[in-house]
């Protein structure tokens, strides 16, 4: 697959990224399989792998300032 900034090839890997659920709340999902680009570093989520995120950011404590959870498919 190519980067649609770039037109690099991107590359699976994996990462932690923070997602901003709320004006208060972000959440670590760490071990989340991505598509990094080699070049500028900008990535993609596969649509599985993106729904499963918003499955799991659906569930988060919305009460909680920052809350670290492992990505598991």
């Amino acid at each position: 697959m190519k980067c649609h900034v770039c037109g690099s090839k991107m590359k699976s890997i994996i990462a932690d990224l923070p997602f901003k659920v709320n004006e208060t709340t972000i959440v670590i999902l760490k071990a989340l399989p991505v598509l990094q680009c080699d070049s500028c570093s900008e990535y993609l989520l596969d649509d599985p792998v993106l729904k499963r995120v918003d499955e799991i950011l659906e569930k988060v404590d919305a009460g909680a300032e920052l809350e670290v959870i492992k990505y598991a498919a």
